[in-house]
C-alpha cells in the first residue's frame, strides 16, 4: 500500500511536468490512448451492463480526468492533491441522496472540516489567483464521486474489463477536446522534453496499470477499513513531493488548511463500530 500511494503522491508531480509543455487535454488524451493500446485484450462487452460499464467511464474517465488535468495546469500539484480530496465529502453526500445510505454525527463532522479545510487552502493569497484550477479540481472530484456512486451497483466487471473501456471511450474524446478547445498540439508534441513523455509514461504505467491494479488487488484481499484509511498517504506525499520536486509554495494558512481537510477525510475514511450480529452470517 505503502508503494500504491508512493505512486500516486508522485503522480501529482508527474502530471504537473507534463502539462507544461503539452497541453492538458491533449496529455491526458495521450495518456488514456497509450492505456487503450495496453489494455486492448480486455476489451469485452460487458452483458447486460454495458450501461452502467459507458457512464462510469465518462465520469471516471472523460470528465474526471479532463478536469483533474486542467485543474493541475493552472494550479500547484501540492494543492491539487488537497482539494481532490474532496472526492470522499462529495461520495458521501452524493451516498445519502441517490441510494439512501445513512450518515451519522461523526461523519457529518468529517464532511465539514474537509469542505473547511480546502476553503482555507483556497484563499491563501498564492492560491487564490489560481483558484480556476481549484475549482477544475472540485469538479474533477465531484466526477469521480458521481463514478463511485454508479459503482456500487456495478457487478460481474473486471477490473482490467472496466480500465479497458474506461480507455477506450476517454481517449477519443478528450483528443478530440483538445482539437477544439487547445491550439499548438504539433508543436508542443515536436518540441516536448524526455522528461515530459517520461511523465506521460508514469502516468500511464506507474498510476494506472500499476496504481489502480495494486489498489484493487489489496481491496480483494484485506478490509476496506483498513486499506481506505492508508490511502490518506497518498494526497499527504502528493503535497510534499510537491513542495520538495516542484519548489512550490508552502504558507501556514496552507499547512493548516491540508491538515484539516486530511483530519475530515481521515474521520470519513475509518468506519465506526458496528454493533455485534450473530454469529456466522455469511458475506
Amino acid at each position: 500500500m505503502l508503494l500504491t500511494c508512493t505512486i500516486w503522491g508522485f503522480n501529482f508531480v508527474a502530471a504537473k511536468v507534463g502539462v507544461r509543455e503539452l497541453p492538458p487535454l491533449l496529455f491526458t488524451g495521450l495518456r488514456f490512448g497509450m492505456l487503450a493500446i495496453a489494455l486492448l485484450p480486455f476489451l469485452k462487452p460487458a452483458r447486460g451492463r454495458m450501461r452502467d460499464v459507458l457512464v462510469i467511464a465518462l465520469f471516471n474517465g472523460a470528465f474526471h480526468f479532463g478536469l483533474m488535468f486542467i485543474g493541475i495546469a493552472m494550479a500547484a500539484a501540492s494543492v491539487v492533491a488537497v482539494v481532490a480530496q474532496l472526492n470522499v465529502p462529495f461520495a458521501t453526500l452524493l451516498s445519502i441522496f441517490f441510494l439512501g445510505e445513512v450518515v451519522h454525527a461523526r461523519r457529518w463532522v468529517g464532511i465539514v472540516l474537509t469542505f473547511i479545510g480546502v476553503t482555507i487552502v483556497s484563499f491563501d493569497p498564492h492560491v487564490f489567483d489560481a483558484l480556476t484550477g481549484v475549482l477544475f479540481t472540485a469538479a474533477a472530484a465531484l466526477s469521480a464521486a458521481i463514478a463511485a456512486v454508479c459503482m456500487r451497483s456495478l457487478s460481474n466487471v473486471g477490473v482490467f474489463q472496466l480500465q479497458s473501456w474506461t480507455a477506450f471511450i476517454t481517449a477519443p474524446m478528450l483528443l478530440g477536446a483538445s482539437l477544439i478547445f487547445e491550439s499548438g498540439q504539433g508543436a508542443a508534441i515536436s518540441n516536448a522534453q524526455p522528461i515530459t513523455w517520461a511523465a506521460l509514461l508514469f502516468t500511464t504505467i506507474g498510476a494506472s496499470l500499476i496504481g489502480h491494479n495494486a489498489y484493487y488487488y489489496l481491496l480483494q484481499r484485506y478490509e476496506v477499513s483498513l486499506i481506505a484509511p492508508l490511502s490518506l498517504i497518498s494526497p499527504l506525499l502528493g503535497v510534499v513531493f510537491g513542495i520538495v520536486m516542484l519548489g512550490e509554495h508552502v504558507s501556514p494558512r496552507i499547512v493548516t488548511g491540508a491538515v484539516t481537510a486530511f483530519v475530515g477525510v481521515g474521520v470519513l475514511a475509518v468506519p465506526g463500530r458496528r454493533p455485534r450480529t450473530v454469529k456466522n452470517t455469511q458475506v
